[in-house]
Order: structure tokens, then C-alpha cells, then sequence
């Protein structure tokens, strides 16, 4: 067993395409091998600015030899289909071939046997698919070559078992690519080709040379340079996992370094600074022993300057002293027009198409804001209004024009400026919230009644022009918002009727979308209903449980709803629970087989011909089932309704060990079988057990 070392040299690839380029060419050279039939112990890969490295472990020196078996005519076939199959099978006569007697008569057999080639003589196809077949999300071409990589492609260095492959591989008519026998370090440091004999090598000279191969030691050094600078002066590293993955890709060997931002620019916003220092130069910043932002912020160098950076930190502070002074203007300007003002411009701004303007918008945010600060404890339906009109403001906003990323949070600045009151900045700041599953949910009413009314005008608006999500694509972010919308009623433990909302929210269109459909519940319930077993899925709650309540129809309080699956997930988790689904499904199919020959078995049960005293039993417990149970529900008191149904099991049980449903008796068959119907009937009125699994 050997080692294969392949490293593919380039120019810089994109950091946000390092990560999953390295799993996709291990990925693809680790298939490789095993459809080539050279077992192993896995790979790893590794990526750097300038190189993607795999090392595979275990992987023998020649692939194993093989025999295949083809099976041919009948002993006695005619000579030419003998000759056919000796010519297939690739052998001379048939004194190479064997008769064997099957059940069919007797055949001749030839087994075809091929030795296995050298893994030396296989790699270079390996490679070379693994390079065709690298899933680039952007590539280009170089010059008259049809072969597109992301970047330029220089060489490949490839180590069999300590050995070097030589030679090039041929990527297309015009393209082969140079199989080395030795890499470079760092562009600037150490720039001159060296040889190695093994990953454990490799890596050791790249480490000499300046490059960390790993991103997540390159990652871990970032961090404690950045985490040891800061500490030094007092100040605390903000943390930014998205920045230091991308800046870790960006450099071979981490360098971190401190400067200082102006006094003059720290009036502006904290939000502002540290957007424009991170979408733009890359900076970290750090906090001050306050929380607040400190004056300071932190850059990754990749190279070890010998004047111990100050001429790079002068650079870098007097290109960041050119940004800041643009956010500073904006900042400024910004403030002189007051938000209020500010509404009426976003006429000029299209919301969709078919959907109208931004101010259309807004109207309809206004209305449905209002609507739902009856649903929303302590909102006042005047606030949430003179909120949901603001909300929209700051996009007219210079420096929201700049830094997208800061609408809503310049909103709450402006608004706080211009007097308003806290909460309806909060809410300006707040009503895009909840993005994502780690993003925290307002709680404050009036931005709850805000970031509600825009999820469900968006998803209203969407879904009635038929600009559904469809398979991995969601251009509009409708996932995204039905679960914002979602965590906002169950986090808030909202009495929402989903239902009237949304067909409220449809109204507020007919201006726009005169041709809009007559109601848009429907199709955009079964939408929660997905999103919502995404949600819990993540709570470890069953989506079959979701799917069995919603599949009642009707329930559009979803409060109501995951307190009834709740309540399910116990019941089906107890004794009785299981025993009582395994009962249902029982009664179930039987109902269903007869039904099939002779109809509907759903009327009311004949107490007179209850014969059994076992079937008395169960008629008697299932009126006092249901009647538990309509109790139960209309105080919504589920767990209650899942005890009334826990009383079934025994009746049941019985019924089902003593009682003959097919009997020979029509009537009484007829009978037993309503009486199972009734079963079906009565569980069903809690939730459909026939979408619950397992």
C-alpha cells in the first residue's frame, strides 16, 4: 500500500470557492480510484490561495486482476453463433470454454481473465477526469483552449508511493497540463521550485516556504495574531466567522496587523464603520472595554514585511481614511432630509413588475401592520402604522444606497434622529428580522406587527402571481419568509388566523392584481406547512406528526396547532399510543378492503345489533371517547383529548381478540364494520393517524 499526493498549481481561486473545490476534487479522484478498483484508506484535502492538494492513504501499487464469466449458446448451436461468441469472448477455440449444465439445457462458459494495470499507468486518468470534471460555479477559458478552470491552471505535481508521475496530461486538443516533480512556496518569500517526497514532506516545505496548507490552521493563526494584538492594547477581536473563513483564503502565510481609525470618523454609526472596513478592505474590528467599537481595526497581510508592517498599516489607514470619509458624507447628508420625507420618493422605486411600486408597498405594510396589532399583545394599531410607513424610508437613503446591507438599521438611526419613538425605530430596524434560523426574532409589538405585515405581503404578493419557489430555486426568498413568519407567531405565541391574514392581505392587492385569484390560503397553508416541518425538524419534532394535524384541515393557528402535535408526539410515544395506532390501522384496512366491494360503511352504528358483549364495550367507550374528546378540543386542552383516546385501547383490544367482523350475517357485518368506521371516525377528530410513519 502507498501514499498519492496530487497538488493542482493555479492562480489565486476565489475564496469563496475554496472550500467546496476541495472537496469536490477529493471527491472526485477518491471515486476515481474506487472505480478504478484500487481500494484505500481515504483522502483529505487541502486548499490554498494558489493550490488545491489531495492525499489518499492505502492505495495499492496495481489493481487486482479480474475474471468475468460470459455465458454463450447452447452445446450444439450452429458454428456461426460459436464463432460470434469465441470472437466476444476473446478466446481461440472451444477447448478454451467449459459445458455446464444449467436448467435451461447445457452452454458453453468462458471466463475472460485481465491482469490488473500498474496504479502508476491508471493516476494520470484519474487526474485528469477529476480536472475535467471540477464543478466550477464561474470558469473561463484560456485563449483558443476549449479546457475551462477557474483560473489559470500552471501544473500538477503528482507523487505515487514517493515517486513523481512525469510527462502532461492532455486536457483537450490544445491543452495538456505539465505533471511536475517539484512545487514553489510563497509568491514573494520563496518563489524558487523545491522537490518533496511525501505529504509529510510536502507539507513541511510549504510550511518553510511560507504557505500554511491547511485553511483552518491558517483560520486558527488569524484568529490568535488578531486575538493577541487586540488583548495588547485592551480591546476585545469581534468576532466574524464568515470574514475569517474568506480572509483565510485570501493568504498563504497570515500576517495580522493593527491600525487606527480617525477620531473624526467615530461619530458615525458602529454598523457603518464596521461595514464599510469589512465588505470593502477586509478589516476586522475590535470592541472597546464597553462593547462599543473601538478606534482599531485589524488586518491579515500575507507576507512578513521587514519593516514589521508599518508601511502597510500607513496603506491601509489611508485607504480606509477614503472610505470612511465617503460614509461620513452620507451619513451626514443623510440626516439632513428628515425620514418622513423621505416616503415619497420610494414611488420612483419598483417593488416587482406585476407588483408595483415600493410606496405600493408601503400602503399595503401600513394596513396590513394595523390589521395585525389586534393579534400582537400591547401593539397599538396607530404606532404599528406610523412604523410600517417609516419602514421603507432608508432605502432612498445615500448611505443605504452604498451598504445595502445597513437598511433598516439606518432607518432606526435616522428615525431616533428625527424624534420618532423608540419603538417605531426598533421596528424600522427590526421588521426584516428573523433571516434565518440563527437570527434573533423581535419581540417588541409593534416590530413584531411590522416584520409580520412584510413576510405576508411578500408572500401573498408572490404566490399570486405565481412566483412559487420551485425546487432548489427561491429568487424572492418565500422559504425564508414563511419561516420568519412562522417563528414570529410560535415564539410569540401569537393567536394568528392565518387564514383570514392572508386573504385580508390579498384585498390590499386588487388595485394592483386585478386578475389575482379568489383566495391564496390554500396554497400558501400547505407552504407553512412545509416550512414549519423544516422548522421543527430542527427540534427533533416528526414531520409525519405536523403533517397528520394539518392534514384535518381548517387549523390555521399555529399555536394551536404544535400544541396539538405536541400532545400527539406523547400520546403516540406511550404504551398505549402505539397500541391504539397499531389498533387504527388495523380497523383502517379492513374498512378500506370492504369498502371496496360494497361501499361507504360510515353510517351510524345499529345499537340493536350490537351482539358481543365485546362490541357493546367499544360502542360505549367510543361515545364516551367522543364526547371526552369534542370537550377537550373545544377548550383546547390536547392532552386531555389524548388520554379520552388512551380509554380505547382496552375496548379495542378486545374487540379485535373476540369479535368476527366478517360475519355471516349481512346486517351484522354491516354493522361491525360502521362499528369500525366509528373507530377511524373518532381518532380522526384529534388528527389523520393514516400520515403518521412508523
Amino acid at each position: 500500500m502507498a501514499e498519492l499526493l496530487l497538488e493542482l498549481f493555479c492562480e489565486e481561486i476565489p475564496a469563496r470557492m475554496q472550500a467546496r473545490a476541495a472537496e469536490d476534487l477529493q471527491r472526485l479522484v477518491v471515486d476515481g480510484l474506487g472505480k478504478a478498483g484500487l481500494a484505500h484508506d481515504g483522502g483529505r484535502a487541502f486548499v490554498a490561495p494558489r493550490r488545491l492538494a489531495v492525499v489518499v492513504d492505502g492505495v495499492p501499487t496495481a489493481q487486482p486482476d479480474v475474471a468475468d464469466e460470459r455465458k454463450g449458446p447452447r452445446v450444439g448451436a450452429p458454428q456461426p453463433a460459436i464463432d460470434g461468441f469465441l470472437r466476444a469472448a476473446g478466446v481461440t477455440t472451444l477447448d478454451d470454454c467449459e459445458k455446464r449444465a444449467t436448467d435451461k439445457g447445457e452452454f458453453w462458459f468462458a471466463t475472460i481473465r485481465r491482469r490488473g494495470r500498474t496504479t502508476i499507468e491508471v493516476i494520470p486518468e484519474i487526474v485528469r477526469a477529476a480536472i475535467l470534471a471540477m464543478p466550477w460555479p464561474k470558469s473561463m477559458r484560456f485563449g483558443h483552449s476549449t479546457f475551462r478552470w477557474v483560473r489559470p491552471l500552471h501544473q500538477a505535481l503528482c507523487l505515487f508511493d514517493g515517486t513523481p508521475l512525469a510527462g502532461a496530461i492532455q486536457l483537450d486538443e490544445r491543452t495538456s497540463l505539465p505533471l511536475a516533480d517539484r512545487t514553489v512556496g510563497h509568491r514573494f518569500h520563496a518563489p524558487a521550485p523545491f522537490a518533496v517526497c511525501g505529504f509529510a514532506d510536502y507539507a513541511a516545505k510549504l510550511e518553510a516556504a511560507r504557505v500554511v496548507l491547511d485553511p483552518a490552521e491558517r483560520a486558527r493563526r488569524i484568529v490568535a495574531q488578531a486575538t493577541a494584538l487586540a488583548a495588547g492594547e485592551g480591546l476585545a477581536l469581534r468576532e466574524d466567522a464568515a470574514l475569517l473563513a474568506e480572509v483565510a483564503g485570501l493568504v498563504d502565510w497570515p500576517v495580522v496587523l493593527m491600525g487606527r481609525i480617525d477620531a473624526a470618523f467615530m461619530d458615525v454609526p458602529a454598523e457603518v464603520l464596521v461595514t464599510s472596513m469589512r465588505a470593502h478592505q477586509k478589516y476586522f474590528a475590535a470592541s472597546a472595554a464597553d462593547g462599543g467599537l473601538a478606534p482599531r481595526f485589524l488586518v491579515v497581510a500575507n507576507i512578513q514585511a521587514d519593516d514589521g508592517g508599518a508601511a502597510i498599516v500607513a496603506g491601509n489607514e489611508r485607504v480606509l481614511r477614503a472610505r470612511l470619509s465617503d460614509a461620513k458624507f452620507f451619513w451626514d447628508q443623510d440626516r439632513k432630509v428628515r425620514l418622513a420625507d423621505r416616503v415619497p420618493a420610494l414611488e420612483r422605486i419598483v417593488f416587482h413588475a406585476r407588483l408595483g411600486t415600493m410606496g405600493e408597498r408601503v400602503a399595503r405594510l401600513q394596513a396590513l401592520a394595523a390589521d395585525l396589532a389586534a393579534f400582537v399583545p400591547g401593539c397599538d394599531r396607530d404606532v404599528a402604522r406610523s412604523a410600517a410607513g417609516l419602514a421603507k424610508a432608508d432605502l432612498t437613503s445615500g448611505m443605504v444606497g452604498e451598504f445595502p446591507e445597513l437598511q433598516g438599521i439606518m432607518g432606526r438611526y435616522y428615525a431616533r434622529h428625527d424624534g420618532e419613538r423608540d419603538d417605531v425605530a426598533a421596528a424600522i430596524a427590526e421588521h426584516y428580522s428573523p433571516q434565518g434560523p440563527g437570527d434573533r426574532c423581535p419581540t417588541a409589538p409593534i416590530a413584531v406587527a411590522v416584520a409580520l405585515a412584510d413576510k405576508i405581503d411578500a408572500l401573498v404578493g408572490f404566490f399570486a402571481i405565481d412566483e412559487k419557489p420551485t425546487g432548489s430555486k427561491d429568487p424572492f426568498a418565500l422559504r425564508r419568509a414563511a419561516l420568519g413568519v412562522i417563528r414570529l407567531v410560535v415564539e410569540n405565541r401569537l393567536r394568528l388566523p392565518l387564514v383570514r391574514v392572508l386573504d385580508g392581505a390579498l384585498d390590499l392587492y386588487r388595485p394592483t392584481l386585478p386578475d389575482a385569484p379568489a383566495a391564496i390560503a390554500p396554497p400558501l397553508l400547505d407552504f407553512f406547512a412545509d416550512r414549519l416541518k423544516v422548522h421543527l425538524r430542527g427540534e427533533g419534532v416528526r414531520h409525519d406528526l405536523v403533517a397528520a394535524v394539518f392534514a384535518l384541515g381548517g387549523e390555521d393557528d399555529l399555536v394551536r396547532l404544535l400544541a396539538r402535535v405536541a400532545a400527539l408526539g406523547a400520546f403516540l410515544a406511550s404504551e398505549d399510543g402505539g397500541n391504539l395506532l397499531t389498533a387504527y390501522r388495523r380497523a383502517s384496512n379492513i374498512v378500506r378492503i370492504e369498502e371496496k366491494k360494497d361501499g361507504p360503511h360510515d353510517g351510524a352504528v345499529d345499537v340493536a345489533l350490537l351482539a358481543d358483549g365485546e362490541e357493546r364495550e367499544l360502542a360505549a367507550a367510543l361515545a364516551a371517547a367522543r364526547s371526552a374528546v369534542e370537550a377537550a378540543l373545544a377548550r383546547e386542552d390536547f392532552a386531555a383529548a389524548m388520554r379520552a383516546l388512551a380509554g380505547l385501547r382496552g375496548p379495542v383490544d378486545a374487540f379485535f381478540d373476540r369479535v368476527t367482523v366478517n360475519a355471516p350475517d349481512p346486517a351484522l357485518r354491516a354493522n361491525r364494520l360502521r362499528l369500525l368506521s366509528e373507530i377511524r371516525a373518532t381518532l380522526g377528530r384529534v388528527a389523520d393517524f393514516a400520515q403518521i410513519e412508523g
